[in-house]
C-alpha cells in the first residue's frame, strides 16, 4: 500500500493538485443526465479539469442495480448532485432552466428517450443556441441496432477488436471495459465536446455530438486495420507482434508465480534484452522471423522462470530492454515510478488514479469526492442563478 508520506510528497513537475487550482475548464457548466459507465467517466474527466458538473440522479435508483457508496464512486468525484424524477411535473422545466445556463449537456439514454422527455436536441438548442449537446450510445443514434440493449463486450465485438484479443486457439478475451466504454466512448465524447467548444468561439453556435461507442472503438483500431490491409497483420488471435503472438511482446511467469512483461519490438531493444538475460543473441539473428518465434519463446520462458519477479526487476527495470513487472492493482500506486510521479492520489481514504493529463499553469485535481444523491444540487442551482425547484 502506498504510504501517506509518498502521496503527500510535493512534486513541482506533477502537474496536478489534490485541491483544484482553477483547472483549464474552470467556469464551464455541465449538466450530466442519469447514466452509467462512459457518461459519468466523461463527466469525471471534465470535473477533474475544473468544470462545474451538476449530475442529475434518479431518486432511489442505481443504474447498476447495486448501491455504490459515494466514498467509492470515483466517477462521481468533483461533481454535485441534484435528485430528480425526470417524469415528475415541473422536472422538464427545471432541466431546461439548467440548459439555459449550461455550456454542455451529456446524456447516455437510448435514442429517442430525451425526445420523449421533451429534452431532445431541438428543444435544448432552441432554449440555448450555444449549448454543446453530447449524446453517448453504444450503437449510435441510428442504424439497425440503435435501440437494442448492449454493453462494452457487445460493442467491441462489432469492431473486430474483440476477435483480435486473446491467445491463439483460445476464445476472445474482453479487455475489461476499457477499450469500448471508456476508450471508444467516453474519451471520444470528451474530445468531441472540447472540439465543439473551440468551434463555438468562432461561430457562437452549439451543436449535437453523436458519440457512438462502436464508432470510437473502431477508430482506435485504425492502425491495426492499416496493417491488415497491407498484409502484415493476420486476422487471427495470437499470431501478431502486438497481440502476444510474438515472444518478445508478451508476458512470462517467474519463479515465484508472478509475471513480467517484455515489449522489445525494435532489434536494438531485443538485443539488449537478450544480453541482460544472458542469452546468446547469435541464436536469433532475425527476431522478426516468425519461424523462430517458438524457439525464442521457449528460451525466454525458461530464463524468466529461473528467478523471482523482483530479481528480474533489479536486473532489467530502467534499461532499454522494454521490461516491466505485471503489477496487481493494489500494488500499482506503490511502485517507485508511479509514486514519484504521484500518478495516484489518496482522497477520503481511497487511493485512486490522479487526474490526467497534467497542465503547467492550470492544473486540475480532485476537489471533492462523489456526492450523495442530491448533495450540493441546491447550491449549484443558486450559483447558476436558478431559483426554481421541483
Amino acid at each position: 500500500m502506498i504510504s501517506a508520506e509518498v502521496l503527500g510528497r510535493a512534486n513541482e513537475f506533477s502537474g496536478w493538485r489534490v485541491v483544484l487550482m482553477n483547472g483549464p475548464l474552470h467556469g464551464l457548466k455541465v449538466v450530466e443526465m442519469p447514466a452509467i459507465g462512459p457518461v459519468p467517466f466523461c463527466g469525471m474527466l471534465l470535473a477533474d479539469l475544473g468544470a462545474d458538473v451538476l449530475r442529475l440522479d434518479r431518486i432511489g435508483e442505481s443504474g447498476l442495480g447495486v448501491k455504490i457508496d459515494a466514498q467509492f464512486d470515483l466517477l462521481g468525484r468533483g461533481k454535485r448532485s441534484l435528485s430528480l424524477d425526470l417524469k415528475a411535473p415541473g422536472a422538464r422545466d427545471l432541466v431546461l432552466l439548467m440548459v439555459e445556463k449550461a455550456d454542455v449537456l451529456i446524456e447516455g439514454f437510448r435514442p429517442g428517450t430525451m425526445e420523449r422527455l421533451g429534452l431532445g436536441p431541438d428543444v435544448a438548442l432552441d432554449c440555448n443556441p450555444g449549448l454543446i449537446y453530447g449524446r453517448m450510445t453504444g450503437w449510435g443514434q441510428e442504424g439497425p441496432l440503435a435501440r437494442a440493449a448492449g454493453h462494452d463486450i457487445n460493442y467491441l465485438s462489432l469492431t473486430g477488436a474483440l476477435h483480435a484479443i486473446g491467445d491463439e486457439g483460445g476464445p476472445p478475451l474482453p479487455p475489461l471495459n476499457l477499450v469500448a466504454d471508456f476508450g471508444g466512448g467516453a474519451m471520444y465524447l470528451t474530445v468531441g465536446i472540447l472540439a465543439a467548444l473551440h468551434e463555438r468561439k468562432q461561430s457562437g453556435k452549439g451543436q449535437v455530438i453523436d458519440a457512438a461507442i462502436v464508432d470510437g472503438a473502431s477508430s482506435l483500431m485504425t492502425v491495426i486495420y492499416g496493417m491488415l490491409a497491407q498484409g502484415i497483420w493476420r486476422d487471427d488471435r495470437g499470431q501478431n507482434f502486438l497481440d502476444g503472438g510474438a515472444p518478445w511482446y508478451a508476458t512470462y511467469r517467474c519463479q515465484d508465480g508472478r509475471y513480467v512483461s517484455v515489449g522489445a519490438i525494435e532489434a536494438k531493444f531485443f538485443a539488449q534484452l537478450l544480453d541482460r538475460l544472458g542469452i546468446n543473441a547469435s541464436q536469433f539473428p532475425d527476431h522478426m522471423d516468425r519461424e523462430c518465434w517458438p524457439e525464442i519463446r521457449t528460451a525466454l520462458a525458461k530464463c524468466f522462470a529461473s528467478k523471482s519477479r523482483d530479481e528480474w526487476c533489479t536486473l532489467l527495470e530502467g534499461s532499454d530492454s522494454c521490461f516491466a513487472p505485471v503489477l496487481r492493482m493494489r500494488d500499482a500506486a506503490g511502485h517507485p515510478h508511479m509514486a514519484a510521479r504521484q500518478t495516484f492520489v489518496e482522497h477520503a481514504g481511497v487511493i485512486q488514479p490522479a487526474p490526467a493529463p497534467r497542465f503547467s499553469r492550470t492544473p486540475g485535481g480532485v476537489r471533492r469526492g462523489a456526492p450523495e444523491c442530491g448533495e450540493g444540487g441546491t447550491d449549484a442551482l443558486r450559483e447558476w442563478g436558478i431559483r426554481h425547484h421541483v
